[in-house]
């Protein structure tokens, strides 16, 4: 008997998620279970999803669904904190280090889910009491930020109690693990495994003698003071605006571990996905690789192709979108990984692409326009040109 009664599905604001839904309904059909949406999302989309409310989903499933990227899991671990809910992270779009499947495995691993063959990784949250009085949660992080045009963030951090020291910044974050590869890894601090527990204080663009990050046990009572000297302060909780903070104000940061359960199947690991997502250079890996291994994804917010070798970019193609044709524009590889036949690997990933999505193709790039001299069979995917227009 499988373990899946009823899935939930968290979609992403804006991205195309009807080809991901329609896999897990039909999954779901072939096995009885029930499938459930939120009423504000399923809406949008004709599809055999039964929509809920936030609270009907998160009582009724047992399992949750995010199909977008890191801020969709956030948002749906935010959802369930505090239960035993598994969370499936479904990439849809550029890679995320929360994501655990793409779309082609989406089928496979739910059956695998069904069938209990996974394991859960706990994740940390953090709680705090905005001078408003609403509470809020986190996964990644919280953050004062300065108010441009109001000054820095003079902020005291408060450890058992006492003042250990007084940060001027642009912002001050206090970061779960999963948090230290967001914003609290752009303003220098540590990348810290998920499997730690603890909060990481990080100060950006510190304006102070002291600017090193602390890492604070759970266990730790941990507050911040906006001191009389700074300016007005938002707060961001996971990166969106929830409050604000004046002189005079204090934060008290509460940690819950284990708040969320993400799913896991052992076929990458986070230092892996750390990898590709920060996209770290200049080890001795750089250049490593089997080319046959090579990963081509759509970076769309970008607007470009990009080919990943060893967890490292390799190279991208770059490209405009006009309506329901697409231009591929310019292709560049990494000197380091040059020779390899990695922008063959783009173009043809690019083509294949536009193929499956039923939109034509221009090119301006000059090594595609060659590749489709020696691959013919892709000349049924290019946009008839204009009287007078070279295609390629």
């Amino acid at each position: 008997m499988g373990m899946v009664k009823v899935v939930g599905l968290v979609l992403h604001p804006r991205r195309d998620c009807g080809s991901a839904i329609n896999a897990i309904v039909a999954w779901a059909q072939s096995r009885q279970v029930t499938v459930l949406g939120l009423h504000d999302e399923i809406t949008r989309i004709d599809c055999d999803a039964v929509a809920v409310s936030a609270d009907e989903m998160v009582e009724r499933a047992g399992l949750l669904v995010s199909l977008g990227g890191d801020g969709t899991m956030l948002r749906t671990m935010r959802l369930v904190e505090g239960r035993k809910t598994p969370v499936l992270g479904v990439n849809v779009g550029r890679l995320g280090f929360l994501a655990e499947v793409d779309l082609p495995d989406l089928a496979g691993a739910l059956s695998s889910i069904d069938e209990h063959d996974f394991t859960v990784e706990s994740r940390t949250s953090v709680r705090t009491t905005l001078p408003d009085g609403k509470e809020v949660s986190a996964f990644n992080d919280i953050a004062m930020v300065r108010v441009p045009g109001d000054g820095l963030a003079h902020i005291g951090i408060n450890v058992e109690g006492s003042n250990f020291v007084r940060y001027a910044a642009d912002a001050v974050i206090v970061a779960t693990p999963t948090g230290s590869t967001a914003y609290s890894f752009s303003a220098g601090g540590p990348i810290v495994s998920p499997n730690v527990e603890g909060l990481l204080v990080s100060a950006s663009a510190a304006h102070s003698s002291f600017n090193r990050s602390l890492m604070l046990s759970p266990d730790e009572q941990l507050e911040l003071d906006v001191l009389p000297t700074s300016g007005r302060l938002a707060i961001e909780v996971d990166g969106i605006i929830q409050g604000y903070a004046g002189p005079g104000d204090c934060l008290k940061i509460v940690p819950v571990p284990a708040a969320a359960q993400v799913i896991r199947f052992g076929r990458t690991s986070f230092y892996e996905r750390a990898r590709r997502k920060l996209r770290v250079e200049g080890s001795a890996q750089v250049g490593a690789g089997d080319p046959e291994d090579a990963v081509v994804v759509d970076s769309f917010e970008q607007s470009r192709y990009e080919v990943l070798l060893g967890g490292e970019l390799a190279g991208m193609l770059h490209y405009r979108q006009h309506g329901e044709t697409i231009e591929l524009a310019h292709t560049e590889i990494d000197q380091s990984f040059e020779g390899r036949g990695l922008a063959g690997r783009l173009a043809s990933a690019a083509l294949r692409d536009a193929r499956r999505r039923g939109i034509e193709v221009r090119v301006t790039c000059p090594f595609v326009s060659g590749y489709l001299d020696r691959h013919p069979e892709y000349h049924d995917v290019l946009a008839t040109a204009p009287a007078g227009e070279d295609l390629a």
